[in-house]
């Protein structure tokens, strides 16, 4: 069992929890995934699809809510106790739980059954790609699942964000990104004065999760760049590429604890914010829609 999967294992049991919306302005994580099944049915409801796959089920909770619209829904999960739980969820509203296997997009072989009756009209991934070793390659293994025209919803982590969040992320993201070509000397002395500056100890680093499995920061967990990301689906043969910003901070995060509550109550109120280019910076995750050509 790699990491990833271990991680996912020890968390199956209470991942449904983050799409709990009665605890939006009271639990202590925010409920970022609520937000993003709320951007998720709204698009799926607007681009007529029947037939949809989800990439990384987890327990399945998206795709219950999209199987009870009256869609066919299809999924795998690299974990075997997400798939247990996803199955439950689809027999639960009557679909066929045989349509939830394990599976692993970085390995065509465990999932290409799937395809025999024909192509997908949409395709789901969400949290899958941080922990994606080559993009072009999961993003063609994807774009084989969906017919031509079909759409991908795909979800990030925001590199970009870095640049708000006064902590580590943001020394990081500016000596190991914006000044990869700047000299080693200016660097190390920029990078102790910037030290200074921002946060180093935020945020606390996730080294174990439940049951002692690998935490989320102790496994493969990639930020991906919008700009980057833009062209990287332009390159793959996409075309109509938008971006649904989610998970708004009002304020950096390592100034969360000045007003606890209201900290809360603006960031939910900024996920309905919609000039595009603030969500850029303010947003720590994206997805991006985009169809297959």
């Amino acid at each position: 069992m790699n990491s990833v999967t271990e991680h996912y294992e020890a968390v199956a049991a209470n991942y449904q929890q983050q799409y709990d919306k009665s605890t939006l302005y009271t639990s202590k994580k925010y409920k970022a995934n609520y937000i993003r099944l709320q951007i998720l049915l709204n698009s799926f409801v607007n681009n007529g699809s029947k037939r949809v796959i989800e990439v990384g089920v987890g327990e399945g909770t998206p795709l219950a809510a999209l199987g009870r619209s009256g869609l066919e829904v299809w999924g795998f999960d690299i974990s075997p106790k997400m798939v247990e739980l996803s199955k439950q969820k689809l027999k639960d509203i009557g679909q066929n739980e045989e349509h939830i296997f394990v599976g692993d997009i970085q390995d065509p072989i465990s999932y290409i059954h799937a395809v025999k009756d024909g192509s997908f009209d949409s395709l789901m991934a969400m949290g899958v790609m941080p922990h994606i070793k080559s993009d072009t390659f999961v993003l063609n293994n994807m774009a084989t699942l969906i017919k031509p025209g079909g759409s991908v919803f795909i979800e990030f982590r925001n590199k970009l964000f870095s640049l708000f969040t006064f902590n580590r992320y943001t020394y990081e993201f500016i000596l190991d990104d914006l000044l990869q070509h700047v000299s080693p000397e200016l660097k190390s002395a920029f990078g102790n004065e910037l030290q200074k500056i921002v946060n180093m100890n935020a945020p606390e680093y996730r080294a174990l999760a439940d049951q002692g499995a690998p935490g989320y920061d102790a496994i493969l967990s990639r930020f991906h760049n919008p700009f980057e990301v833009q062209e990287l689906f332009e390159k793959n043969g996409f075309q109509n590429i938008k971006f649904h910003w989610y998970h708004y901070h009002p304020i950096p995060p390592v100034f969360e604890a000045l007003n606890p509550s209201l900290y809360r109550h603006e960031a939910l109120e900024l996920e309905h914010e919609s000039s595009g280019w603030r969500g850029m910076f303010l947003c720590s995750a994206f997805v991006v829609e985009a169809q297959r050509a």
